[in-house]
Formats: structure tokens, C-alpha cells, sequence
């Protein structure tokens, strides 16, 4: 097998990119380096800087490298942004995975792994979230994630090729300081940035129906999403049928808002006390993954708690923030 992986040279992609070479499976990049750190990759990966949106390329890399799977993680992700620019989300995430598709079926790959997202079930209001739970995204970005998931099995079903979709929950830590999420968007880096400016971390709203008033989120350390990726594009290429696979990853155990302050600030050592600022809207008070699906299925069950996210996050920001090491 030789796999592409769109989005390589990202935050997570790094990680799935040095895990299945690693594990042995060859690993072609395609990237943009928009956001992605081509420093990130290990020697043995090559980067095809480019988008998805350009089929001639695609074409070229598809052949060249002699790919037989995909695992397609290239895509714009931030919720306020896609609110504000809904277009550019549906092009870049929609009809650049059209192209992409498109290509696929032209070159005859017979494998696509889709990094999907929470995001597709809006507001659950199941205890535990299964992957049979109503989808009904709340922003432009979870619509887009679940227009991926239909074109997906759509496009699979038609051509013949066995297709997975990984719905991540919320995804933290870092396998090595040097592939640290360096963008301040997520909770845990957004903590990080506040104390490192001497300023109180903010939550959210607390007066939701939780035992603290905070809401209660499953946290999913990115080296066991990264064994994930590499457990279920094995798991697709033992089948040459029309396989459709989809899985959450993530624990299935819930951490409140203020619980991850508690902990943020114990790890860092910060006696900044959080204020407590409005709710923002559309955040659902709990959303906690059953994972049992992809444990039965493939044996695969995360190994990584949410300390060792935190610690292995603040090693990172200490990288690139040594200032921060002055708390």
C-alpha cells in the first residue's frame, strides 16, 4: 500500500503521517503548507506542495507515487470562520473534495479514509453519542463535514471502492513538542495564550445543567487519533469491496470546562483564577463519545489521558513560547 495524506503537514496529519511510516506503510504528502510546517514531516515522507483543488496535479501525484489509498485530511476547520465565510468553506472542503474524489476514481485508487468531525451531530442530546445518533450540524463548517460523509459513501458506493469516515471529538496533545497545535483555536492552546499574557482564562458560560455548570467535552489525545487512522486504513485495505466504515474517536469519558482549567493550571503552574464570561451560542452543554464501535470492530480503543494531553500541549507551547516558562 502507498497512501496519500491531504493535510499532512498539519497538526494532526503530522502525527498520522510519521505513525503509518513508522508502523511501515508508505506515505506520500500533499500539502499546501497554508497552515501545514513541512518540518514536521519525517525524512522518509515526500511532500507534494499543492492543493486539492488542482486535479492536474493530483492526477500527476496519484500516478507518480503509485497511491492505492487516501486519507484525506486537508480542510478548512475553524467554526466562527465558517460563519462568516461559508463559501469559501463549501469550496474549499466540499468541492475540493470533489476534485479529489474525481481523481481518485480516474487513477482507480481503491481506499478513502475521510477526517470527519463531532460536528456533524450539532447539539446530541444523548449521553453518550453513538454513530447512529441524528446528524444536524448547527454551522457552516459541520455542514460541510457531513456533505463530505454522503459524497464519500456516495462516490464509493458508485466506483467500487471501500471508504471510512473518522468523526474526531476534541483533539489535544502532541506526540513531540515540536508537532504542537501552533494555532490558538481550541480550548487548551487558547488557556495557554491567556496565562502566557498574564490574563485569566476564560469559560464559557457556567450555568449549563452539569454538575458544574461547565460544559463537559470528550478530549482525544492526537497520537492515539494518529493509531486510529493507522488501525482503520489497515482495516480497509483488507477489503477490495465497497466497504463503508464509520467511527467516533474518542474516549467516551466526559471533562468539564472547569475540570480542564483545574488541570491546565496545575500543570503550568498559573494562579490566574478563570472568569466566567457568557455562553457562546450553539455550545451543546455535554457531547461525549461512545466508542465502542471501532473497540468491537477493530480493537482499537485510545490509551492516553487527558493530563498527558495537557503536559504534552504545554511542552509544545514552551517551544515556541519560552516566555511562558517565567509563570
Amino acid at each position: 500500500m502507498t497512501w496519500l495524506i491531504t493535510g499532512g503537514a498539519g497538526y494532526i496529519g503530522a502525527h498520522v503521517a510519521r505513525t503509518m511510516a513508522a508502523a511501515g506503510e508508505r506515505v506520500v504528502v500533499l500539502d499546501d503548507v497554508s497552515s501545514g510546517i513541512p518540518e514536521r514531516l519525517p525524512a522518509e515522507v515526500a511532500l507534494v506542495r499543492g492543493s486539492v483543488l488542482d486535479r492536474e496535479l493530483l492526477d500527476v501525484t496519484l500516478a507518480e507515487h503509485g497511491v492505492t489509498g487516501v486519507v484525506h485530511l486537508a480542510a478548512r476547520k475553524q467554526v466562527g470562520e465558517s460563519v462568516e465565510k461559508p463559501l469559501l468553506y463549501y469550496r474549499e472542503n466540499v468541492y475540493g473534495l470533489t476534485v479529489l474524489l474525481e481523481a481518485v476514481v480516474a487513477a482507480g485508487v481503491r481506499h478513502f479514509l475521510f477526517s470527519s468531525s463531532a460536528a456533524v451531530y450539532g447539539i446530541p442530546e444523548a449521553e453518550l453519542i453513538s454513530e447512529d445518533a441524528p446528524c444536524a450540524p448547527i454551522n457552516p463548517y459541520g455542514e460541510t463535514k457531513l456533505a463530505g460523509e454522503w459524497l464519500v459513501r456516495a462516490a464509493g458506493r458508485a466506483h467500487g471502492f471501500s471508504t471510512a469516515c473518522l468523526r474526531y471529538f476534541n483533539v489535544a496533545g502532541a506526540a513531540r513538542p515540536e508537532l504542537a497545535d501552533t494555532g490558538v483555536f481550541n480550548i487548551i492552546p487558547m488557556f495557554f495564550d491567556r496565562i502566557t499574557r498574564g490574563e485569566a482564562p476564560r469559560i464559557f458560560g457556567a450555568d449549563y445543567p452539569t454538575p458544574d455548570g461547565t460544559c463537559i467535552r470528550d478530549y482525544i489525545h492526537v497520537a492515539d487519533l494518529a493509531d486510529a487512522h493507522l488501525s482503520v486504513a489497515r482495516a480497509l485495505a483488507k477489503r477490495d469491496e465497497a466497504a463503508e466504515l464509520t467511527f467516533n474517536i474518542g474516549r467516551g469519558e466526559g471533562v468539564s470546562v472547569r475540570e480542564l482549567a483545574d488541570l491546565v493550571a496545575e500543570v503550568t503552574g498559573s494562579t490566574l483564577v478563570p472568569v466566567v464570561e457568557p455562553r457562546r451560542p450553539g455550545d451543546a452543554a455535554k457531547a461525549v463519545a461512545s466508542s465502542d464501535l471501532i473497540a468491537n470492530e477493530l480493537g482499537w480503543t485510545a490509551g492516553r489521558g487527558v493530563r498527558e494531553m495537557v503536559a504534552s500541549a504545554w511542552e509544545g507551547w514552551l517551544l515556541r513560547h519560552p516566555e511562558a516558562a517565567r509563570i
